[in-house]
């Protein structure tokens, strides 16, 4: 069988040139999101100072996503990218000087990090919602799976790349791997300088007649008289706010929860990137099986299983005190987590026209990020004053109450999408 008749993403030239630039650039952006909270904690000690950086990152996804979504479908999507890669690579280049030089402290990593949250509250809209202009709708699924696939590689990458920086440039590891995330940039920016959009629709712009106002009210109602839609955003709100945020106590887990007598810094660093990339194999394990059977039925089944697991690894870890089985179950959280958000995503775009599609995907994302912030806080304050391994019970516990009361009540995605 023909690569192209099982990935018929592929196919697309422009789609190609797209992700293996991207694939580089995710490495290193897994590489920073590996030791920027490890540089924190290091810095302060602080399991509620995770939840800020957090809150920081998320914030403007609160209040960029809801109006962003509109205006990418005023956009170029392609240049949008390009623009809003441009500013994140800045972002890396600034934390890299600041680490390099000895003057990087929280209240700098939180505002660098506000403002890389801010470059991605819309660009990951206009990347989504780009995906259809490369590959065209038939073979959206498998682009969308592909995606996945490269970003929860670089999930296992980055953090391997990031462990060997850490620990054979002493002491200034963390502002190089910085420095190198801002490099990676460039492959997807000068890869979406030949790219095309042979199947942009007519009205990808949207009707400039109307007002934005006009145009936001389109997608809210959409999402409101859409059942399937409308749940799934709901289901992306509650696990955003009260699971997904738990992976960012990660750095806390790797240097209190799992400490053993004789700890070194060296140990600590190594133990802290295992732990990613723990979560990283999950999440690549998810996207693989995604990838590969993109065709697959039954993916409101599969969604469900994923809530399921994700809430149930959550409980098991607040019991669990040994690094193999916390190894074992942080990758079960990834690939729950990837599972998740994969069947969403493609839930949604397979359900949505082309011309709200921008406005719909900025409200998913406004659903699980938008609230993310809030759960930030309120993960990092109860891993603070009850410890980390209380607050992983109490997140598993919301999550799985929430995913039982919401499918008993509306089993719309079994019912509807099986």
């Amino acid at each position: 069988m023909h690569i192209t008749n099982r990935f018929p993403a592929l196919a697309s030239r422009d789609f190609l040139i797209f992700w293996v630039g991207q694939f580089i650039s995710v490495i290193g952006t897994w590489m920073q999101n590996t030791i920027l909270p490890y540089l924190a904690y290091r810095l302060t000690g602080s399991p509620f100072d995770l939840g800020l950086i957090g809150f920081a990152t998320t914030l403007p996804t609160l209040l960029l996503a809801l109006p962003g979504g509109v205006l990418v479908e005023r956009l170029d999507k392609r240049k949008a990218v390009i623009l809003l890669q441009s500013v994140m690579m800045i972002q890396a280049f600034l934390l890299g000087i600041l680490t390099l030089s000895g003057h990087i402290q929280i209240w700098h990593i939180a505002s660098l990090a506000f403002l890389l949250g801010s470059a991605t509250a819309i660009e990951i809209t206009a990347r989504q919602s780009m995906l259809v202009e490369l590959v065209g709708k038939p073979a959206l699924p498998n682009a969308i799976a592909l995606q996945t696939t490269i970003f929860n590689l670089g999930r296992v990458l980055g953090p391997t790349l990031g462990a060997v920086v850490l620990v054979m440039v002493e002491n200034q590891g963390e502002g190089w791997a910085f420095l190198l995330n801002g490099t990676s940039f460039l492959f997807v920016i000068i890869g979406l300088l030949f790219v095309r959009t042979p199947y942009k629709a007519a009205s990808a712009f949207g009707d400039r007649r109307e007002t934005m106002l006009a145009q936001f009210m389109q997608g809210q109602k959409y999402v409101l008289t859409n059942a399937t839609v409308g749940m799934i955003i709901l289901l992306a709100a509650l696990v955003g706010f009260f699971g997904f945020p738990f992976s960012q106590q990660i750095p806390a887990l790797a240097r209190d929860v799992l400490a053993q007598a004789g700890d070194t810094e060296t140990i600590i660093k190594a133990r802290n990137s295992a732990l990613y990339m723990a979560q990283g194999i999950g999440a690549l394990m998810a996207s693989l099986i995604i990838s590969t059977f993109s065709n697959l039925k039954r993916k409101g089944l599969l969604l469900v299983i994923g809530e399921v697991v994700f809430a149930s690894a959550l409980l098991l870890i607040a019991l669990t005190r040994n690094l193999a089985g916390t190894l074992g179950l942080i990758g079960l959280l990834g690939w729950a987590l990837i599972t998740q958000l994969a069947m969403m995503n493609t839930l949604i775009q397979i359900d949505v026209p082309d011309a709200l599609r921008g406005r719909v995907f900025s409200i998913y994302l406004w659903a699980i990020q938008g609230v993310a912030p809030f759960g930030s806080l309120f993960v990092g304050w109860l891993a603070q004053s009850q410890g980390v391994p209380r607050a992983a019970l109490v997140c598993g516990i919301l999550c799985l109450l929430a995913v039982i009361a919401i499918h008993t009540r509306k089993p719309i995605l079994l019912t509807h999408l099986s």
